[in-house]
This record gives structure tokens, sequence and C-alpha cells, in this order.
């Protein structure tokens, strides 16, 4: 029996639906007791590792409560694990683990440096694999017919390696999409949806590095099946589909016609579809996701963050009625949330997974920063979030914002609204969540929309003195006035979020922000280019906040005008 015909086999699509449905139920049952679970994956994580050097450091033998827990362990950032976490990928055993180490999850974090994430075994199975099943729900429950073929779903951060990377110990340093769970960690029912299809491991050879030509290569094969949805996770994969069809459109419907892969013989040729493809381009022009797949019925990636500012319509190009699911609120570190029904944005803390914790958005996390628990949690406000787990993260501040939507079956439901990093050039003090609610504030009042949106902040001279330019991708042309209008709302918006911003403004630390007008594609050509030059498509993701001035330069080196500063200055 081949992987196709393996995934699709009705027996194993039954232990599968047992499997996802069962952890969703265990993970709900939960719920009636979110206190209790939270303090069994407190002494589980204290029994399990107490013998470690780190667990004699912080005296995890005689810790009995989360309070003692809290007082006995700082907060701790990657930087402060990273001399722990490198002995244990040499090899040196129970550093921060009894359980050795099986790999390395590689983590491009939000200054792109990548992490090694420990990945016991004993992590998978009692932090990893419940959540990660029960994540798959909404979409087997309303959407049963995209597992009744393996070629029914593209996976597009499905990435297996021929020769992966390692550590010093020879343990692979992959990203979690590129490790077969069910070789590593004996979970044959752990494959994704999508892995099984024809172009989940590419019949024609192509360099692991070589992420452009694997993402043609995919495209190319699933244009010619009947794909019903789309996984992406990073939504900025999903949202350069649509653009990398029409960048490969003429090569793609030769190579379908020809029956050839990259180049390479392939299959028979298949003129009837290649000339249904060129029907699609005569009728349409701009050939759309929506065109090729008719059938199409989910996404399934982060629906926010900067995501959310383009994610309306980029639905539209796969289809009328496509369904959005939200990936979940997790990171290579470990899980936070995951949604257990179709909410568009917003997933169940996992009470079972970690023990959590979470600070004030407006706090500067530090060693002794005062935390909040999961019952102390308010709706309608954004929280640092801080877990712990058997797997070697202890106190471990994420780098992610959550907001708490609301509660149901007694735990709080979040959602992301951004990495925690600031920019803080005159007392501002600007969180990603916050520009961007201010971003969909302006939009929302001018009814204009973008494709994608960042910000720098711009020295200025020294008479006028710092002020934010944001580069914005319009989806339809704006005019000036349109333009000026924008930028004074976004500059009223950005205050009303921000107290720091706003006293910037005032005390005249800060100018009147400016608007840059980019192409519609600008933000997807610079994506592009990045995994061109070797970046991985699941790193190379959303940044709002760009101040590097070559990554700036390359971005705005597309734009379509001049920059349009706010009806302050403009004298509108």
């Amino acid at each position: 029996m081949s992987s196709a015909e393996a995934w699709t086999d009705p027996a194993r699509l039954r232990r599968y639906r047992e499997r996802v449905f069962g952890e969703r139920h265990r993970l709900r049952a939960a719920f009636a007791d979110p206190t209790g679970h939270q303090h069994r994956v407190l002494a589980d994580l204290l029994d399990a590792n107490a013998g470690t050097e780190y667990g004699r450091k912080y005296g995890f033998a005689r810790i009995r409560t989360v309070d003692e827990y809290r007082r006995a362990v700082p907060v701790h950032s990657y930087a402060d694990l990273a001399p722990w976490i490198e002995r244990a990928a040499a090899g040196e055993p129970d550093v921060l683990t009894a359980d050795r180490p099986e790999l390395f999850f590689t983590s491009s974090g939000s200054t792109g440096a990548h992490k090694k994430i420990p990945v016991t075994p004993r992590f998978m199975r009692t932090t990893f694999f419940p959540f990660y099943y029960a994540a798959w729900a909404p979409l087997v429950e309303h959407f049963p017919d995209v597992l009744a073929h393996p070629d029914a779903v593209l996976n597009l951060k499905h990435d297996p390696l021929s020769a992966p990377p390692t550590t010093a110990s020879g343990r692979p340093h992959v990203g979690a999409s590129q490790v077969d769970f069910g070789t590593r960690f004996g979970e044959p029912l752990s494959a994704e949806p999508g892995t099984g299809a024809r172009w989940g491991t590419l019949p024609v050879p192509v360099a692991d590095g070589d992420h452009l030509e694997k993402m043609y290569l995919r495209l190319r094969l699933a244009v010619e099946s009947d794909v019903r949805c789309v996984i992406g996770i990073n939504p900025a994969m999903v949202a350069a589909v649509p653009h990398q069809l029409g960048l490969w459109w003429d090569r793609i419907v030769r190579e379908v016609r020809d029956g050839t892969l990259g180049g390479l013989p392939y299959r028979a040729p298949n003129p009837a579809r290649a000339a249904e493809l060129t029907r699609l381009s005569d009728r349409h022009g701009t050939v759309l996701p929506a065109h090729v797949w008719p059938h199409m019925r989910a996404l399934f990636c982060w629906t926010t963050g900067v995501a959310s500012l383009y994610l309306p319509r980029l639905r539209e190009q796969y289809g009328a009625g496509v369904t959005l699911l939200p990936a979940p609120v997790a990171a290579s570190e470990g899980p936070v949330g995951v949604a257990l029904d179709r909410h568009p944005t917003a997933g169940s803390l996992v009470v079972t997974a970690s023990l959590y914790e979470f600070a004030d958005a407006e706090t500067d996390l530090g060693p002794d920063t005062a935390t909040l628990l999961p019952h102390e949690l308010e709706p309608d406000r954004d929280y640092h979030v801080v877990f712990s787990h058997v797997g070697g993260l202890y106190r471990y501040a994420v780098g992610d914002v959550v907001r708490v939507v609301d509660r149901v079956g007694g735990v709080p439901r979040l959602e992301y609204t951004g990495r925690a990093t600031r920019s803080d050039h005159a007392g501002e003090r600007l969180r990603e969540a916050q520009v961007i609610r201010a971003l969909h504030t302006a939009l929302a009042a001018t009814g204009l929309e973008v494709t994608n949106a960042a910000c720098r902040v711009d020295p200025g001279q020294p008479s006028t003195g710092p002020s934010y330019t944001f580069a914005v991708a319009p989806r339809l042309p704006w005019s000036e006035d349109e333009s000026g209008r924008f930028a004074t709302l976004l500059d009223e918006a950005l205050g009303r979020e921000s107290a720091g911003y706003r006293a910037a403004r005032a005390g005249g630390r800060l100018g009147a922000l400016s608007v840059l007008r980019l192409a519609p594609e600008a933000f997807l050509r610079v994506w592009q280019d990045s995994v061109a030059g070797g970046v991985r498509p699941t790193q190379v993701k959303d940044r709002l906040f760009r101040q590097n001035p070559e990554q700036w330069a390359r971005l705005t080196g597309t734009a379509g005008d001049r920059p349009v500063r706010t009806d302050e200055e403009s004298g509108r």
C-alpha cells in the first residue's frame, strides 16, 4: 500500500478521527477542573526533572505549590536558557530534562536567529500530541471530504528533508514540519492532512535548500488535482499562492501539457487539463486559486496579527464561502491555545499541556515580574505568555502577546495579537497589537484596504525629530485625499491605543507620521525574494516593525509614489 493509499485507508481514517475527537473531548473535559490540571502539570514536570542540574539548582524536589515555584524560579527568556540548551544539544545528559532530547526544533524568533528548542519523547507524549491532534478537530468534523482523497489538501508547510541539519551531538535540528512523528516518536496517525499527496514527497530531485523550486513543484502538481483545503499555518505562505500562480503560470501550463515536472519527464502529457487552464487565463486574465480549485472549502492558518489586515480579501481569492480555520496559538516552544470549534480567531487554553502564567502586556518582563494565573485574566486585555512544561522550558517567556476573547467551559479563550517586541524611540512604547488595531480603525473609517503594511521610525532632522513612516500596499489605488485622511486617522488611533505615543506626539518628541504607498504586490515580492535567498517559507513571516535599513529599502524600492504626510504637516 502506497503512502497516499495508507492515508485514506478507511481503517486508518476511522482511527485518525477517533484520536482527533478523543483528544478534543479529553481537553474539554479538563476544563471542568483547570486549576487541578495546572497543578498536575507542575507536579509532573517537577517530579520528572528534579534530578537534573537545573532541577537541583532551583530546588524542584522541595517545591509543592505554584506560588513556591514562582518564588524559586525566575522568568526566563531564550537567552537565559540558551547556555543550558546548548549543553543539552552537545549531548550532555540531565541538564534541563531527565528525558534526553530526541531532536531540537528550530525557530527563527523575532530576531531571525535560529533557536534550538529541546524536544523530548515525554514532552511529545504529554504536551505536544494531545493539543496537536485536537487542533485538527474542526477541519475533520466540518469538512470531512478533505480527507477523502490524498490530493485534496495542499499542505504548504510540509517539508521533509533528505539530509536534516544536526546539533553537535548529532540530533536533528529542524522545523516541526520537517519531522516524521510516526518514525521518530511511534505516532503513525500523526501525519498531517496533505502529507500523503503526490507532492508530499516530491518525485523529482530538488535540493533541500531550494525552497522556491519546491513550492513551484508542489503547485505544478496541485493544479492537476481537486484541492479542497490549503494548510499554511504561516498566513504569508497562503497569501503567496495567488502571486505564485501568476508568476509561474506559463511554466505550469507548459509542464502539464508536456507531462514534465521541473523539466524532467514525469507522467503522461495532459493536454486536456492544459487546455482547461489556458481557457481559465483567457477568461479571467489573472488566474486565482478559486478558478483552479473550484471546490475549495477551507484555509488553515493563523488568522490574527498582521494577517488580519489582508485575510478577508485573500479568502475571497480562494473562493466564495471558503472558511478560515485558525491554526493553534502556539510556537515551536510549545502550545498555548487551540481552537476546538469554528471560532475565527481564538483558541482555548491547553490547560493539560503546560503551567501557564501571564503578565500585562504593558509590563516589561524581567526575572521577577509578577504574573497572573489563567483564572485571573480579564477579557479584552493583552498579556505576555509565560509557560513551563516537562520538555525543559521553565517560566519561559515565549515572546508572544495574546488577547483574552472570552471564557468557554471555565478557561480563557485566547487569540494571538503579535510579538512582544516594542517600537520605542521617544517613549511611545508601541506594541504590534496596538499598531494593528490602529490600522484597522483607520482603514475601517476610510473604507480603504491594504494587502499588507509595515512601519519604521525615521530619525528625521535635529529640528524635527523622529517620526513614523508606514509603508502600506493598497489593494486598489488611493487618492491623495484618501491617503491624507488615512494618515490623520491612523495618527489619532495610535494616540488612543498608546498613552506613550500620545504623550510623545503632544510633547514634540515624535513628528507627524507619514504614509508611503507601495505597489499591491510589494510585500509578496519581498517574501518571494527571501524564500529565493534560502529562508524556509514557514519562517518568512509578516513583520510589522522593520527598522533594518536594508530590509526597509528592499520593501520600499517598489514604492508607487511619494510619502503622504498627515493633515497636520500637509496643511489640509
